[in-house]
This record gives C-alpha cells, structure tokens and sequence, in this order.
C-alpha cells in the first residue's frame, strides 16, 4: 500500500522521479531501536524469571513452616512438648500431605553435579533440607557452589544456662523452627 501511494507521487512529480526505500540511516535506526526493546525485554524477562524462582522457593519454606507449626501445635494439645526434641534434624518434608514436584526425595550424601538446578532434596547427612538454585548469578550466600538454600528443623528452647545448648531437664522446650542454615540473598 505504501509502495503504491510513493509509486504514484513519484509519477505526479514526472517520469524520471525513481520511486526508492528506506535510506540506509533510516534502516540502522529501526535496527537500533528494535535492539534496544529487546535487550529491556530480556532483561526484565529474566528478572521475571528470578522472581519467579525465589517466590516458588520461599512458598515452600514458607509452608514448611507452617507444617511445622501444625505439628507443635498438636504435642502442645497432647501435652508432648517433650516430644518435640525427636523431631530436631528431621525431614520437614514429612510434614506434608502433598509433596512439591520438584522434591527429588531423601538422598544420602548426593553428587550435586547430577542434580538437576531448581530441585529440592533432604540430605540425610546433614540432615538438611537442600534447594538447589537455577538461577545462580542472582543468589548469594547459602551453602556454596553450587548455589543452595539448605534449611534445618530447629529446636527452640529456653537457654536458662545460657551455654547455647539444650540441656534436657534445664532449658524448658519452646518448639520447632525450620532454619536457613546458612545466610542467603536474592539479588535482581
């Protein structure tokens, strides 16, 4: 249609006008510009995409912990709160009725360089619930390389003796807590 119209005002300026495209400048200038939208679009995609990872990650955390929570809860009603201290260094797993998809399940001491990134499993090792990030360059912190969020079950307790452990029959049993055990941050 654009072809058409030029076609014909170059007729109208006489026989010899030549009906041309875009100029070279004109040319480099949309390729600026569509390069440019790209980049920023790129660009706040993978920012969507880290978020994305860390809200999925600090869900099931936060679920955890309300599991966790639950199950306090219950050996308060039953009048169990000694009970609780059984239930340090668990699987917080166990607490749910529906596992994630992307919990691979207990492992013993795994090779992480068969993991596949953005997977949860609970090392029995260290009994510690490990997620293993995908998007490495925006996480800092946490349990090294790779990149993981490792999170334990907690005993919290009174520490009447103030020597930082708990001593059965001295510091009195507050509950549970699912801990990260080592500091970590989301950068984007």
């Amino acid at each position: 249609m654009i072809w058409k119209i030029r076609r014909e005002a170059a007729q109208e300026q006489g026989p010899d006008r030549l009906v041309r495209g875009f100029s070279l400048l004109e040319l480099v200038v949309v390729i600026v510009v569509i390069s440019i939208l790209l980049t920023l679009a790129i660009s706040r995609l993978l920012a969507l995409q880290v978020d994305a990872e860390r809200v999925a990650m600090e869900t099931v955390a936060g679920t955890l912990r309300s599991a966790i929570g639950i199950k306090v809860a219950e050996h308060i009603v039953r009048q169990n709160i000694a009970g609780l201290k059984d239930l340090e260094g668990s699987n917080p797993m166990d607490r749910l009725a529906e596992l994630p998809r992307n919990y691979l399940g207990k492992l013993d001491g795994p090779d992480l360089s068969r993991l596949e990134d953005g997977n949860w499993y609970f090392d029995t090792r260290s009994r510690t619930l490990v997620y293993l990030v995908r998007n490495k360059g925006f996480f800092t912190g946490g349990l090294g390389d790779p990149p993981r969020a490792g999170f334990a079950v907690r005993l919290v307790y009174a520490d009447t003796n103030r020597n930082g452990v708990f001593d059965p029959g001295i510091d009195s049993i507050e509950g549970l807590r699912l801990v990260a055990v080592a500091p970590y941050a989301w950068n984007n």
